[in-house]
């Protein structure tokens, strides 16, 4: 257990945490032919830009004394989707892998966060989660098609050109303007999603290879005004900063508590 020392104003402490918690990626294919786009991990936020799958929700209350679990999904192997995000309540869903070779049982998208584009001959994505992401992109009956992300569906083949990406949505509760939770596109050279984006891989295509999904992460913002955490336990890697006016602690990997 780390303790931190408190810093804010009169010792006091949050009754309400802004977050933002993004599932891991879903990898795409497995080694064989015809891998299609994957979904975006799952994305839940209460400081996004609205319009996307993951609509604003509402601040988290918090209480003094009290541990919240906090777990960073991590971005799924090649073939599989990603693994869910949590803090406290609030639960991302990871992203659905990408169809992979057509015909087969796996032909058509899996279900996610956001989900995983259609294999060609024609096959469906998946779905996506309400509020977290959009679905994934059908194949055509030569190509594949793109995973969905937060922000929008994965675009459906078109004959012989792959679906593309479903675009993710825009963040600024790290301090800055980032873009997390976006789908991998149909296209065919098998392409990681970035660490702690939550990304989709690249579909392999009909060239085959596969790639695994990013991995997800957990931010949590509160006014500067107040102290630091009193602990954060387990396993979890984070980092801590304050700039325009809050405190922002940004977990990249692992499981654990925090208590406020």
């Amino acid at each position: 257990m780390q303790i931190l020392a408190g810093v804010g104003a009169g010792g006091a402490a949050p009754t309400a945490v802004d977050y933002l918690v993004v599932a891991g990626g879903a990898g795409s294919g497995n080694n064989t032919n015809w891998n299609a786009g994957c979904g975006a991990g799952g994305l839940r936020s209460t400081v996004t830009a609205t319009g996307g799958g993951g609509s604003l929700e509402t601040a988290l209350s918090v209480a003094v004394g009290i541990s919240y679990t906090v777990t960073v999904g991590a971005g799924g192997a090649a073939g599989a989707n990603g693994s869910n995000s949590v803090f406290s309540t609030i639960t991302s869903t990871g992203g659905g892998r990408g169809g992979s070779a057509a015909g087969g049982a796996n032909a058509p998208g899996a279900a996610g966060g956001s989900g995983g584009g259609g294999s060609a001959n024609n096959f469906a994505g998946g779905a996506g989660t309400a509020n977290q992401g959009f679905a994934g992109g059908s194949g055509s009956a030569s190509n594949n098609g793109g995973g969905g992300g937060a922000g929008a569906v994965g675009g459906n083949a078109s004959g012989g050109t792959p679906g593309t990406s479903g675009t993710g949505v825009a963040s600024l509760i790290s301090g800055s303007s980032i873009t997390y939770s976006t789908g991998g596109s149909g296209g065919n050279t098998a392409v990681a999603g970035t660490g702690n984006t939550g990304n989709g891989a690249t579909g392999g295509g009909n060239a085959g290879g596969s790639a695994a999904g990013g991995s997800g992460i957990v931010i949590l913002r509160y006014a500067d005004s107040f102290d630091d955490l009193t602990s954060i336990s387990g396993g979890l890697t984070y980092s801590r900063t304050v700039t325009g006016g809050f405190k922002i602690y940004q977990f990249t990997a692992g499981t654990g508590t925090v208590t406020v």
